[in-house]
């Protein structure tokens, strides 16, 4: 399916390539139709900014918001997970799922990395594709959020996300994320705060059982963020 692998490359670092491919995008995006017209209109606006836009100004933007502002990682365990040693689990059962479906990632690649996810949905039916994304539906109905009041129309994509879910996010857990903090990427002092490293807790309890497979990892991407003491796809 290349609705995902567009998807995937429109939450890349934006390069010189990206802009070239991306006046390919909404033709794909429209030939498939897995994204309801609604959010396909609402991405065609930010296809047609990287499509027009300056490879410096672009990245820029990019930073501004998924480098600098943790409360829009796209790194999906760090909503849930922090940097509790739960993460670390959770990677290794991501890996073992990609693993399984024969998607090699690189040695240095995080398996939560959103665009990753994206890419091995790329390899699923249609069916498990929209399973799959219903397990972090909160977190992508929060970061959406996020990008909404910041006005970024790289909320269509989050908005997509959601829109093709099987399950839809439950509103208690998406409003537990966005209680967390949400500075203004200009504000160094709080986005130094927000990037403090927590505590990591040891001993029992502090780790998860390491079970792999579906149901595992629906439970870790669902368990809500609490405190421990929280490159263009090819098309």
């Amino acid at each position: 399916m290349k609705t995902f692998k567009v998807l995937s490359a429109l939450l890349s670092y934006p390069s010189e390539e990206l802009i070239a491919a991306a006046q390919e995008f909404s033709a794909i995006l429209e030939a498939e139709k897995l994204i309801p017209h609604r959010q396909r209109a609402a991405l065609g606006v930010l296809i047609g900014e990287i499509a027009r836009g300056e490879v410096y100004d672009l990245q820029e933007r990019y930073g501004l918001l998924f480098d600098r502002s943790r409360s829009l990682s796209l790194h999906l365990f760090e909503h849930v997970h922090g940097e509790s040693r739960d993460r670390g689990q959770a990677m290794v059962d991501l890996r073992a799922m990609y693993d399984r479906a024969g998607l090699t990632i690189a040695a240095n690649e995080l398996p939560d990395y959103l665009p990753l996810f994206l890419e091995f949905l790329s390899t699923q039916t249609v069916a498990d594709a929209y399973e799959l994304l219903g397990q972090p539906a909160h977190i992508l109905a929060a970061i959406a959020e996020r990008l909404a009041r910041r006005e970024s129309s790289y909320e269509a994509i989050f908005g997509a996300l959601v829109a093709m879910s099987a399950e839809a996010p439950q509103r208690e857990a998406v409003a537990e994320l966005l209680n967390g903090p949400d500075p203004d990427p200009m504000d160094l002092a709080a986005l130094d705060a927000a990037w403090e490293e927590e505590e990591v807790r040891f001993g029992p309890g502090a780790q998860g059982q390491g079970a792999c497979g579906h149901d595992n990892l629906i439970a870790k991407l669902r368990h809500a963020k609490r405190s421990v003491t929280s490159s263009a796809a090819a098309v």
